[in-house]
């Protein structure tokens, strides 16, 4: 039986944040999802591509640039 691909992905990420770099939280993607719903809606530019960086970069099992994690973490604020 083969594994779920949800559950293959996160022992991937799992394992690459152990070996020192370390992929954006569930936190910050959950967060990038719905600041890229408010600046496409306000047409903030700067902000939509952040969260793109951010959401790629968990796909993708890379490190979000540390800019971009505070721009979505602190959008509503």
């Amino acid at each position: 039986m083969l594994p779920q691909f949800g559950t293959a992905v996160r022992k991937t990420k799992t394992l690459s944040a152990d070996i020192g770099g370390s992929a954006p939280d569930k936190a910050s993607v959950d967060a990038a999802w719905l600041v890229l719903e408010a600046a496409n809606d306000l047409g903030d530019h700067a902000a939509i591509e952040a969260c793109r960086r951010v959401i790629d970069a968990e796909l993708n099992g890379t490190v979000a640039g540390s800019a971009d994690v505070d721009l979505v973490l602190g959008y509503f604020r």
